[in-house]
């Protein structure tokens, strides 16, 4: 089994993502810390955060963030905004929150080079139709286009390319993290590789049910091609509810407090059952 680097791979998910505060909770208290952190879309948000602070502490900081106003701001406007916005333009939302938020986090000026660990998020690039992994420069900007979700926030230009949410090409990023040297690698999910899936039944469940199925083959086939020596852990969201599921669920901050507590839980009895 892997003894070499850790990773903590925090894939994307929208607001299911506070269910990662929970894992990382578990994760420090069990005494494990990463060597390098890879994050998607909501998971790039998480993990910058972590990559800037790899203690126990940036936890009390993640959950005080998920459950702030300005968290909720995000995707606040109403819905008589969200549907002028969208007539005109190709999204429901402002990505000024966003960006605010992410700049109050992290620090307007900060490069990935100030972290204390390695970190890699990952966007998809639209000119090039490829999944673009961002390492070196400005934080904030690279961290804003791997959580660019189509339809709610517009792509994120940066230099003459445009990019949008990178759970469009690469959701939980195991791959890379092998890529990068990991041999140890905490997997942090939002819970829907949990849930089996059913023929839809709704006009927006086709969408979703499409997007898990690609979503699932790639990270599937990312597990079954590990190299020897290189040890993954899933961890455990301990449940989603079924309003999850539902169009709307992406506004719905009300959750975030039972998510971080059940995730929490489940992953660290799945860790306390570890020899690490």
């Amino acid at each position: 089994m892997g003894r070499g680097p850790v990773a903590f791979v925090l894939g994307g998910g929208g607001v299911l993502g506070a269910v990662e505060v929970g894992m990382l909770r578990a994760l420090f208290r069990a005494g494990i810390r990463p060597d390098l952190v890879i994050g998607t879309s909501i998971g790039a948000v998480n993990g910058a955060l972590v990559a800037a602070d790899p203690t126990e502490a940036v936890t009390d900081r993640l959950v005080r963030l998920w459950a702030s106003p300005e968290a909720s701001e995000v995707y606040g406007d109403s819905v008589a905004r969200q549907v002028r916005r969208f007539a005109a333009r190709t999204h429901l939302h402002s990505p000024r929150p966003l960006r605010r938020l992410l700049e109050n986090e992290l620090g307007a000026e900060t490069t990935f080079a100030d972290l204390r660990v390695p970190f890699r998020c990952c966007a998809a690039n639209i000119e090039r139709a490829a999944e673009h992994w961002f390492d070196t420069g400005p934080l904030v900007p690279a961290v804003l286009a791997s959580a660019s979700v189509p339809g709610l926030l517009p792509p994120a230009r940066i230099g003459d390319l445009h990019y949008i949410d990178g759970g469009i090409v690469n959701s939980i990023p195991i791959g890379e993290a092998v890529a990068v040297g990991a041999e140890r690698i905490f997997v942090l999910q939002v819970g829907r590789i949990e849930r089996a899936l059913t023929p839809p039944k709704r006009p927006w469940e086709i969408a979703q049910v499409a997007f898990e199925i690609a979503r699932r083959h790639r990270f599937a086939r990312e597990l079954a091609a590990l190299p020897d020596g290189v040890e993954v852990h899933v961890l455990p969201t301990g449940g989603l509810e079924p309003r999850d599921d539902t169009p709307w669920a992406y506004r719905d901050m009300a959750a975030v407090g039972r998510r971080i507590s059940r995730a929490y839980t489940a992953s660290r009895h799945y860790l306390a059952q570890l020899d690490h």
